[in-house]
């Protein structure tokens, strides 16, 4: 779609986005790779316009994100909110290059009404799990909620407790990681000085010859959180390669995929004040990896 407009003061992702009604996200794909002028000249995002500049840009037109059949496990749901449980392998919300295949795909096919307060790409989404982890995730709605559901998490009045099964013998039967993270290309880091504030409580649940499962407590929820700071101490989670959680021990166990399941979540139901607590068992490549390590005692 190409977009020609006078330009108004401000950096150049934010006003060509206002401009052109087109999300911050996709306005700075087409920035980066090269289809964004400024009077002709090509400009970083960042770069700040004095307003009356001439903009011309070539922007992707969206497709629409549609209803996919099969459905996903609905474990709560009321007229305000649901929780459910995402398979493996399943991005949470569409993005520029992926417009099906998602668990909002699913959602929609299910003829879940969906709140429209966090954009056209993640109705209902107030929180995400990375495409490998498993687990519940809480979906809202209507609107109301939806913002309810977001300063609850920000507050950190949501309760999310993770199962993670690491390399290694924890030395402690609890323990916090307090570390900074940030983006280094297409994985986070831990980035002390410069990085976001990320903090995730960890417990002993079980333990065996060198693995360690874990009950992790996210307090902030930053992107691969548990993963990195896990990594970051040493242990990094079984059958998560992107962060050394990869190898013969987790070949051995039968793991393709990193073993952190989204097992219990808590909260004061945000309209009611009713107590939502919901559990969901470990889903069966994750079961039977764990009796592989039992076993292997």
């Amino acid at each position: 779609m190409s977009f020609v407009a006078e330009a108004t003061p401000g950096r150049l992702d934010s006003v060509l986005a206002n401009l052109s009604g087109t999300p911050r996200a996709d306005v700075q794909r087409a920035i980066a790779r090269g289809a964004v002028l400024v009077d002709g000249v090509s400009r970083p995002k960042s770069f700040r316009l004095r307003g009356g500049e001439r903009i011309e840009a070539d922007l992707e037109e969206r497709v629409e994100v549609g209803p996919e059949p099969g459905g996903v496990p609905v474990r709560y749901q009321d007229d305000h909110l649901a929780v459910v449980a995402k398979p493996a392998g399943m991005v949470t919300h569409p993005t520029a290059s992926r417009r099906s295949g998602t668990l909002v795909n699913r959602l929609l096919g299910m003829g879940m009404p969906l709140s429209e307060a966090g954009g056209t790409d993640r109705p209902g989404i107030v929180h995400r799990l990375d495409a490998g982890t498993s687990g519940l995730l809480v979906v809202a709605k209507e609107d109301e909620t939806h913002r309810r559901l977001t300063a609850m998490l920000a507050a950190r009045e949501v309760g999310r407790e993770y199962l993670a099964l690491v390399r290694g013998e924890v030395a402690h039967e609890a323990f916090t990681v307090d570390a900074p993270l940030g983006r280094d290309r297409a994985r986070v880091a831990v980035r002390r000085g410069t990085g976001v504030e990320a903090v995730t409580e960890l417990e002993v649940r079980e333990r065996f010859p060198g693995a360690t499962l874990l009950v992790a407590r996210p307090r902030t929820g930053r992107t691969h959180q548990i993963r990195v700071h896990l990594r970051s101490v040493g242990h990094p989670i079984l059958g998560d390669r992107a962060y050394g959680g990869g190898g013969d021990d987790a070949l051995r166990f039968g793991l393709s995929r990193p073993f952190l399941h989204a097992w219990r979540l808590f909260f004061p139901h945000p309209v009611t004040g009713d107590r939502i607590e919901v559990e969901e068992p470990l889903p069966d490549d994750l079961a039977s990896a764990l009796e592989r390590v039992r076993s292997a005692r």
